[in-house]
């Protein structure tokens, strides 16, 4: 636990002197950046960071209001919101991106063995798949 808390600890600090974001912001980036149309249902996106409903809504308000998300109502069927990625919510994501990927690889990725990081994959796809159930 003290080496995942350090790790996470050193690519946040990271992030946010490097892009002024944390790591939440950055999964949320990341995730909507990959969504059809770069938009996601609020639902989906909680769902896709592991993140409580009441939880998300403040950490999404907070990137509406630096200009990187806009939120709107499903067009679908009209009661649901989405987020989408604005233009400078992309921007910031592609600026971020390179000096985040650095900082993985050499905080983890390149401190393992292509076995050891194996196991590491294997381990945690077993603990999410059982644990994913769980959760239902």
């Amino acid at each position: 636990m003290q080496g995942h808390q350090r790790l996470m600890t050193a690519l946040n600090r990271q992030l946010q002197r490097d892009a002024e974001l944390t790591i939440p912001e950055y999964r949320i980036l990341v995730l909507l950046s990959e969504a059809p149309g770069r938009s996601l249902r609020m639902s989906e996106l909680a769902d896709g960071v592991l993140s409580s409903r009441s939880r998300l809504t403040h950490q999404v308000h907070r990137m509406e209001q630096q200009g990187m998300v806009v939120r709107h109502t499903c067009l679908e069927d009209g009661r649901g919101v989405r987020a989408e990625l604005t233009d400078e919510g992309l921007r910031r994501l592609e600026s971020a991106a390179p000096a985040h990927v650095e900082a993985v690889r050499r905080d983890f990725i390149d401190l393992l063995t292509p076995d050891q990081l194996d196991v590491i994959a294997e381990v945690f796809a077993r603990v999410d798949q059982v644990i994913g159930k769980r959760a239902g």
